[in-house]
């Protein structure tokens, strides 16, 4: 038990870090200046910290499941976190844009960040790494459907049928992410595989119960939801007026959503496990758009006000840019650093466009 405890010891300072940003919150948005921009970072700190425990608590969870159902629990937890931030963040100011620059800035770090720098690390590392062809093809034909379904088409339909589009878009999702699901852990199991060294499991020398493990993960994600709500408010009153990118909250959200992914990524590529990686940051992608759309939509059609999620055709393009490279590298089941170059190129100016104002 004193082990266990020592361990969360992450959780007990973010919870504590809570109570001081309830506390603090007022005073620094009436002040201003260093001590909102410190009380702000804080929250961000426990927030990565938090998902950082997360992100332990599934991957102890994936090495005693094995693949496909370890990455899933690890991008479940990670499009959990995300959404939840996103929820909360949307209960303040007025931003109909946040959702839509929200998944894209995902997709941008899923794809080309994580499953760039993994490929240039395994490359490096190994020369060649290997994956299933199978799997990469699985995740892109539901990718592109779903982006379409969810960020394309929205573009085209007229405000008077916004609700009925958005009634199917929901129904649509929900059901093609339960079918993947189901033939992603059993008819199609085997295409989520890929014959490598098993991971020992190290991390848990505790031996704790699965059941514990995943009560931990649910309280973490509910105390993430927390530290969210001193974080809009904070996010809100730092943004007003200070010429800093609008896109800003998204890509905050994306990557504190995705930061254990980046880490569990990198160490399967340098252990020459690029399935691993492949699954997290195909997988992770299609969680986002398959989860976090329905969730946004449904409350769009429940408060009445249309959340646009219509891709600009900056995003359309950077996004077709990224399909294409992925299809490319992605096509015969072996990966290199030179394609985690290109991929890691398209990263770079996506942040660069965020970074000028122009995403």
């Amino acid at each position: 038990m004193r082990r266990l405890v020592k361990a969360e010891v992450p959780l007990f300072l973010a919870a504590a870090v809570l109570g001081a940003g309830v506390t603090l919150e007022h005073g620094a948005v009436g002040h201003g200046g260093a001590l909102l921009w410190g009380l702000l970072g804080l929250i961000l700190a426990a927030i990565i910290a938090v998902a950082v425990r997360i992100s332990h608590h599934a991957e102890v969870l994936a090495v005693r499941w094995g693949e496909p159902y370890g990455t899933l629990v690890l991008t479940l937890a990670a499009v959990s976190v995300e959404v939840v931030i996103l929820v909360v963040l949307l209960q303040g100011a007025p931003n109909p844009t946040l959702a839509r620059d929200t998944v894209f800035a995902a997709l941008m770090l899923d794809i080309n960040g994580i499953l760039g720098l993994a490929a240039i690390i395994g490359g490096l590392k190994h020369g060649i790494t290997r994956y299933n062809l199978d799997s990469a093809n699985s995740f892109m034909a539901m990718l592109i459907v779903a982006i379409g379904i969810g960020m394309f088409i929205p573009d085209f339909v007229p405000d008077e049928h916004w609700k009925a589009y958005s009634a199917f878009s929901v129904g649509t999702m929900v059901l093609m992410y339960a079918a993947f699901l189901r033939l992603q852990t059993v008819e199609h199991r085997t295409f989520f595989e890929h014959v490598a060294a098993v991971d020992e499991e190290a991390h848990d020398t505790a031996h704790s119960p699965s059941w514990l493990h995943g009560a931990i993960m649910l309280g973490a994600i509910v105390l993430v939801g927390l530290l969210s709500e001193v974080l809009s408010v904070l996010l809100d009153a730092g943004l007003a007026g200070s010429g800093l990118p609008k896109s800003l909250p998204a890509v905050l959200v994306a990557l504190l959503s995705a930061s254990p992914e980046i880490l569990t990524a990198a160490r399967a590529a340098a252990a020459n496990r690029m399935q691993t990686t492949v699954n997290i940051a195909l997988g992770a992608s299609l969680a986002t758009v398959l989860l976090t759309l329905p969730v946004i939509e449904g409350i769009a059609l429940f408060t009445g006000d249309r959340i646009i999620m219509a891709l600009t055709p900056m995003q359309g393009g950077m996004l077709l840019l990224t399909m294409l490279a992925v299809m490319n590298n992605l096509h015969n089941g072996e990966t290199n650093a030179i394609e985690g170059v290109s991929h890691l190129a398209l990263f770079f100016a996506f942040a660069g466009l965020v970074a000028i104002g122009l995403l």
